[in-house]
């Protein structure tokens, strides 16, 4: 009954093994299948959770549940505070990622979700592309040079050829440094201040917003001029009342959420009327005939994140880390001989313990937990 810790230098690892172009590639492909296996009586995704507040500083904490009925749970918890960065030196994303064997309750396995959460938004952003956007798309802008453009971007070229890229972020030190975070790509990119923003839309085939502008401040862009085949990733919306996209842009566009209900409560289909919201990634993925023709208009991916992504994340990592023999397995619950005795674990303590350079021999049970406690 012990749980599988996937710690960072394990994930860490099997970066370096596998590499990041492979590992994005084996997502994409594993979300892919499952989203063309997808079956919402077999795989239940609740609707996310959490608690919004001002204080200590504004952000939340939420839960992402999914299960896939008789064979496995997951449960992520997110923390998301815009002002990390800039107050803590900390992601605006932190998260952990935990799996639980439906038959028992037991945890199988725990690990870093902010890794897993940045990387799997990328693959969903890439699948969408591949069904949405033009298929000789090679120009991208990027509204937004976060953590989460890395991703976005280098999940696109492994879908797409790109010769261009334009990124803007409302901050200009942190355009300039995605230069450097992606240089790895060896990509022409051109940061752009917010004058060229017009005509970063106007130019762009494929468009990524990832921001974390405040709620009622957006849209992050002007509608105008564009493409006729312009396909834009809307990857930032989380909150209610928080959209990233021109309301004109999405009513002339086919709309595709990741997860409808929950889109509709915070993404970009928030501002829609239900026969406005197109179908959601699953169906265009399922059918991919039907909506062959979207190609050659405007669409817009609404990514508000979806449990299953990366529920499908976690097992992957957990499968390279079997493969390699990485994880650490600890015993967290406290499981004994006697299930009806809830103190029957601490009679089965080992013999002796040293706990802050006190060496004690522990006879009896709880007495001696007491006596410990009362040395120190």
């Amino acid at each position: 009954m012990k749980t599988m810790i996937l710690s960072t230098d394990d994930l860490r690892t099997i970066v370096q093994a596998v590499g990041l172009d492979a590992l994005m590639d084996h997502l994409i492909k594993r979300l892919l299948e499952a989203f063309q296996s997808f079956d919402p009586v077999q795989t239940v995704v609740p609707l996310r959770a959490g608690f919004q507040y001002a204080e200590p500083q504004p952000g939340l904490i939420e839960w992402m549940p999914v299960m896939r009925a008789g064979e496995a749970v997951a449960l992520k918890i997110v923390g998301y505070h815009p002002g990390n960065p800039r107050r803590h030196a900390l992601p605006t994303i932190l998260s952990t990622i935990s799996a639980y064997d439906p038959a028992n309750g037991h945890l199988i396995g725990l690990a870093d979700a902010t890794f897993l959460t940045a990387l799997r938004t990328g693959a969903a952003s890439a699948i969408a592309s591949r069904f949405l956007a033009a298929e000789k798309a090679s120009i991208l802008g990027l509204i937004g040079a976060g953590a989460q453009a890395v991703t976005q971007l280098h999940a696109l070229t492994r879908e797409f050829e790109l010769k261009k890229v334009l990124v803007y972020d409302a901050d200009p030190a942190i355009s300039d440094s995605f230069l450097e975070r992606v240089a790895f790509l060896g990509l022409d990119i051109k940061p752009i201040g917010a004058s060229e923003l017009p005509h970063l839309v106007t130019t762009s085939d494929i468009i990524c917003t990832a921001t974390s502008v405040e709620r009622g401040a957006g849209p992050v862009f002007q509608d105008g001029a564009t493409k006729p085949w312009l396909h834009v990733n809307a990857v930032g919306a989380d909150f209610p009342n928080k959209t990233e996209i021109p309301r004109s842009f999405l009513e002339r566009s086919l709309v595709c959420p990741d997860f409808p209900e929950q889109a509709r409560q915070e993404g970009e289909c928030q501002y829609l009327a239900p026969a406005q919201i197109g179908p959601s990634l699953v169906e265009v993925v399922q059918q991919p005939e039907q909506f062959a023709w979207a190609r050659q208009t405007t669409t817009v991916f609404d990514s508000t994140g979806w449990a299953l992504e990366d529920h499908v994340a976690l097992e992957m990592m957990l499968d390279y880390a079997a493969e390699l023999k990485l994880g650490t397995p600890l015993q967290i619950e406290t499981t004994s001989i006697d299930p009806y005795n809830p103190y029957q674990f601490v009679a089965e303590t080992p013999r002796s313990a040293a706990v802050n350079g006190h060496h004690l021999f522990l006879s009896d049970g709880v007495e001696s937990v007491t006596h410990l406690a009362r040395r120190l």
